[in-house]
């Protein structure tokens, strides 16, 4: 019983781990001034911030073609999959999950599970990596999605902008007018609801009160498991400002694996450059 296991271009991972563990990610097009790019293919997290800075409009995304979708999905069939798992970014911010559950049925001899991650970027990333690992074993479709049930309920993730113009503008952002007007040198943190929809959480004065009450928001969470946690501090564009609260989270809990990741064009677009982020979900490597 081989199972396929695929993600979309907001998980974020590095090539190496997308090769070793037989991923199939697919782009996600971000459009700058009329033009579309292809996530990770035609467009590098770099060069997207660097337009960013200079493009006459406010960049947006798109789904994939559904026509290229099921072309993937029956080339996995071709090569002898009899399951697929496609897990992809949270049906709050897109529409991709909803377009897939569409399809899913019309290409014989493959069964398709499509999963909805409730979130993106790294945290996805890491379930489609505990996919992989347990397709690799060969274990059941239905336990590996049982397992990706577990793993998501341990996700925890604060954002830190600079300011909300891309996600109101983008309707992302589900609560929004509570948070339009004296935004000037405010530093809004955002999260995720119960819904799985981004809600703006509170307003700091500074990147600095910002950053200790994400502190303190993620020390609550810890508390509150029996279970060891893992964490991932994401940026966008903003390496330096990472790795120093990197270092500054490392002194606190020497023992706690923090990782660096970041927020990549389809992300960026709705959080704009120098976003931050302290994400942490239960330590996947200690199972």
């Amino acid at each position: 019983m081989k199972t396929a296991i695929v993600t979309d271009s907001t998980c974020y991972l590095t090539t190496r781990e997308i090769t070793d563990n037989n991923l199939t990610v697919v782009p996600i097009p971000v459009v700058i001034d009329g033009k579309s790019y292809d996530e990770g293919i035609d467009i590098t997290s770099e060069e997207f911030y660097q337009k960013l800075r200079t493009s006459g409009s406010f960049p947006s995304t798109t789904q994939p073609p559904l026509g290229k979708m099921i072309e993937l999905y029956k080339n996995l069939r071709d090569q002898g999959y009899e399951n697929v798992i496609s897990i992809h970014l949270a049906s709050t911010i897109s529409g991709f999950v909803s377009s897939l559950n569409s399809i899913k049925d019309e290409i014989e001899g493959l069964n398709i599970y499509v999963y909805d991650s409730e979130i993106t970027v790294r945290l996805m990333g890491v379930l489609a990596l505990e996919a992989a690992r347990m397709a690799r074993e060969g274990q059941a479709p239905q336990d590996i999605l049982k397992r990706l049930d577990q793993l998501r309920a341990t996700f925890g993730e604060y954002f830190i902008v600079d300011d909300l113009q891309n996600l109101v503008r983008g309707g992302r952002l589900s609560n929004a007018s509570a948070f339009i007007g004296g935004l000037l040198k405010i530093k809004p943190i955002l999260t995720f609801n119960d819904a799985h929809e981004i809600v703006a959480f509170e307003k700091v004065r500074s990147t600095k009160k910002a950053l200790a009450r994400v502190e303190a928001l993620f020390e609550q969470s810890k508390e509150k498991v029996n279970y060891p946690l893992r964490a991932i501090i994401i940026h966008a564009n903003d390496e330096p400002a990472a790795l120093k609260w990197q270092e500054r989270l490392q002194t606190k809990y020497p023992e706690l694996p923090i990782d660096i990741s970041y927020f990549g064009p389809v992300i960026g677009t709705h959080l704009g450059e120098k976003a931050l982020a302290l994400a942490w979900l239960e330590d996947y490597t200690k199972i």
